[in-house]
């Protein structure tokens, strides 16, 4: 890479990829909205898996771009496999200018988009009388978990709920339906989950059934389109040619 990418950089969103449809169609509709808040910025997806484009056939072509993870915490994919795409796709085009930016999250933003989802399912924000939890994929990276934790801890400091606490759908523990029976034997009157997850399909799926048997109140939609992440990916955008720019 000579140079960075400029201002103008397209921008390309890697997501995870999924066999649900409904996950492609999220992005896209996310990915809509990015193209609406900026017009003229080349916005493409691309995904790491069970959906195309791959992220060097999304690079083909240009020149420069701005690589941003449509993930939500850092792991594996964001640590291992998009650099190595990234290199792929940079070995096959030696004169591309390319910059990867970090994941989403965590990010304030993120927080409100989960309070937008939650107000979305009747919940009021910040109920004395309201436990939520915070549910994210889970990851076997302990440093990804040890995050949610952490964004749990900060939202319960900043809002007056009852509590607020993290589980996992997979790869940790508690598990949702473990966090929801916990808290209710715990007295807590309400109980709502909040689904830290981009788009629907499996994951969101089994949190929604598995939190409303254990006896929760409510559970969230997953985050999906919410302006909160247009804005987001925006702010991802600038802040990676900021950085190449400074590194140049």
């Amino acid at each position: 890479m000579t140079s960075a990418p400029h201002g103008n950089a397209p921008l390309i969103a890697v997501a995870h990829g999924s066999r649900d449809p409904r996950a492609t169609a999220t992005v896209e509709a996310l990915l809509d909205g990015v193209r609406r808040a900026r017009p003229g910025l080349d916005v493409r997806a691309a995904y790491l898996d069970h959906a195309p484009p791959s992220l060097p056939r999304a690079l083909s072509g240009l020149d420069e771009a701005v690589v941003l993870p449509l993930l939500l915490t850092a792991a594996y994919h964001s640590r291992v496999d998009i650099p190595a795409a990234l290199r792929e796709a940079s070995a096959r085009a030696p004169r591309l200018r390319a910059v990867c930016g970090p994941t989403l999250g965590p990010h304030p933003l993120l927080v409100r988009a989960l309070e937008r989802r939650l107000t979305e399912a009747g919940v009021g924000i910040g109920d004395p009388e309201t436990a939520v939890v915070l549910v994210s994929a889970g990851s076997s990276d302990g440093r990804a978990n040890a995050t949610i934790a952490a964004v749990a801890r900060a939202w319960a400091r900043e809002r007056p709920w009852w509590s607020v606490t993290a589980a996992y759908a997979s790869a940790a523990a508690p598990r949702p339906r473990e966090e929801v029976e916990r808290l209710i034997l715990a007295g807590a009157p309400r109980v709502v989950v909040a689904p830290y997850l981009l788009a629907p399909g499996h994951f969101a799926d089994a949190v929604r059934r598995d939190a409303l048997d254990a006896g929760a109140h409510a559970v969230g939609g997953v985050l999906g389109a919410a302006h909160e992440l247009v804005t987001l990916l925006l702010e991802r955008h600038a802040q990676a040619v900021r950085a190449a720019r400074q590194a140049a």
